[in-house]
């Protein structure tokens, strides 16, 4: 078996087992912890209103688009702050004045709570606007990735930049040739991290700003104690997300593989 196809397994494995422990922690706090089933619908219940029921159909159907809106305020924000994390670390990583002018706003923005900013940010961008959405969701996003890539690229062999430098090359061709392939494996892992985090960039945009999506419709189904509905929407979009997080990895586990580095698997 290759080294990718071995990844892979464990990177299956791995998700087979995540999801396990989720539906088996689900079901011990619904049912062991004293909560009326009337609010708290176990993973049983939640399977029988999705597939089983007369009108499962019905159900799917509603939750479809909600699902499909959230999944795609995440895809805006996740790339959103990739994106500018990168930028910013290989900025940091060109000038030290640029990260000395940066660094400190960004860890403004870090240390305030998202929630007490976020009027501020809806009030600048719009109510319901796509910049909201993606502002909101790249800042979650943001900060834990360019921590992960600034760390990758500054793990970057001492030697081999050395040897670019010697035939010629500048601090450009260094990040280039040298940096950036060094810090694959910090890139995967904040595309890792930033999955889960731009899925609650979404719902929480979703909640302030759109009122669209699961974030927006949870409080209106709690409010009319559509239990069903509410944890059904909640069952959704973490088993979706669980399934990003491991679709990341299993794509991280391959590169990776193939380039003879080691994988965030074991």
């Amino acid at each position: 078996m290759t080294g990718a196809a071995r990844a892979v397994g464990r990177s299956l494995l791995n998700a087979l087992l995540t999801l396990v422990i989720v539906v088996a922690l689900w079901w011990a706090v619904v049912n062991l912890t004293g909560i009326s089933p009337y609010v708290a619908k176990g993973p049983v219940d939640v399977w029988q209103f999705l597939f089983t029921d007369e009108d499962a159909a019905l159900h799917r159907a509603e939750m479809a688009p909600l699902l499909v809106q959230t999944l795609s305020d995440a895809a805006l924000g996740f790339v959103v702050g990739m994106l500018v994390a990168v930028v910013l670390a290989i900025a940091f990583s060109l000038s030290r004045s640029v990260e000395m002018g940066v660094m400190p706003l960004a860890l403004l923005l870090r240390s305030v709570p998202l929630v007490a900013i976020a009027p501020v940010i809806i009030l600048i961008t719009g109510r319901g606007t796509p910049a909201s959405v993606a502002v909101i969701g790249s800042i979650v996003v943001l900060f834990p990735a360019l921590a992960s890539v600034l760390f990758g690229l500054s793990r970057a062999s001492k030697e081999s930049l050395d040897l670019v430098h010697v035939y010629g090359g500048g601090r450009a061709t260094q990040l280039r040739k040298v940096n950036v392939p060094g810090a694959l494996p910090s890139l995967f892992a904040a595309a890792r991290v930033s999955v889960p985090g731009a899925v609650t960039g979404a719902l929480l945009a979703e909640w302030l700003s759109t009122g669209q999506g699961i974030g927006g419709m949870i409080q209106k189904f709690s409010a009319s104690a559509r239990f069903d509905e509410l944890w059904a929407s909640v069952a959704l979009i973490t088993v979706i997300t669980l399934v990003l997080y491991n679709v990341v990895q299993v794509i991280e586990n391959v590169v990776l593989a193939r380039m003879g580095m080691p994988t965030g698997s074991r």
